[in-house]
């Protein structure tokens, strides 16, 4: 006997560009969304019964219409105003979730003044969230960043680890320490200041990325993740990815020159792979 098992569909890679028009300025957004819907749908898998089906491209034009008049500040706020839209016109669905990665644009700054209408973008740093809600339950809203790179050139070793007869790592008291962090973490509530919330907790992984005394990457996560939880009452466990892009040391002996720890190749792979996910202790020490 056969049975539907967990399943889900919606509509990925929905591009949208939205510019608010205010008296003192532009306000400018560009979202890449994806939605997902989990229901009654098993009559259109077993049946092609598509009756309970709304289609992917009208999840895409949903996106636009209500981004017309939405009030939303932020892609979090938009999210929750996209969920419920799809939640109360079809009642099949029983859980909504909405994924956004916003490329952040930044008002261009001329002879120290930011220019109101113009913008530029600096960074291949993405901000991203996932909100989620079930029929008649309450919204769960996780956000973060992805793709910061990150780079210290002091305070960051590696020594101590297991050496076996395949191992050629050298140990390293003074090292490069690179990284590409993907941080995510969740709000204690889906009506916090996401805007504020986010720039706080960015705040505090750079400062803890910058000033930590790192033996490993997994030591340097580890206290970036401690600092957002002992800072920011507002989350409620945060998950860290930082990939060890490795930056390795050039032998310029053989042309007769020394080497102090200036000169280095950067490479993007292999690389090395660390996450981990950090939460309060549950009773509550």
């Amino acid at each position: 006997m056969i049975e539907l098992a967990d399943n889900r569909y919606g509509k990925s890679r929905v591009r949208l560009l939205r510019l608010k028009r205010g008296h003192d300025g532009h306000d400018l957004r560009e979202w890449t969304l994806e939605i997902l819907l989990q229901g009654d749908f098993e009559s259109c898998f077993k049946d092609g019964d598509n009756s309970k089906i709304l289609p992917t491209d009208t999840m895409k034009n949903t996106v636009y219409s209500l981004a017309r008049n939405s009030s939303a500040g932020n892609m979090e706020e938009f999210g929750k105003e996209l969920i419920s839209f799809l939640l109360d016109a079809n009642p099949q669905i029983s859980q909504a979730q909405v994924s956004i990665s916003e490329k952040p644009w930044e008002h261009v700054v001329t002879a120290g003044e930011p220019q109101p209408t113009t913008f530029m973008q600096s960074s291949a740093e993405r901000r991203i969230t996932q909100i989620t809600r079930g029929q008649g339950g309450r919204f769960s809203v996780v956000s973060g960043v992805e793709n910061l790179i990150l780079i210290k050139t002091a305070g960051s070793s590696f020594e101590g680890y297991i050496r076996d007869p395949l191992t050629t790592l050298a140990p390293a008291a003074d090292r490069l320490l690179g990284t590409a962090l993907r941080a995510t973490w969740k709000y204690a509530s889906a009506d916090a200041e996401f805007d504020a919330l986010r720039a706080r907790i960015r705040e505090t992984l750079l400062a803890v990325f910058a000033g930590h005394q790192s033996k490993s990457v997994q030591h340097t996560l580890y206290a970036m993740g401690e600092g957002v939880l002992n800072d920011v009452a507002e989350v409620e466990e945060i998950e860290l990815t930082m990939p060890n892009i490795h930056c390795l040391l050039v032998d310029l002996s053989r042309f007769g020159q020394d080497n102090p720890n200036e000169i280095f190749v950067p490479t993007d792979e292999p690389r090395g792979y660390i996450e981990a996910r950090l939460r309060r202790r549950q009773d509550g020490r």
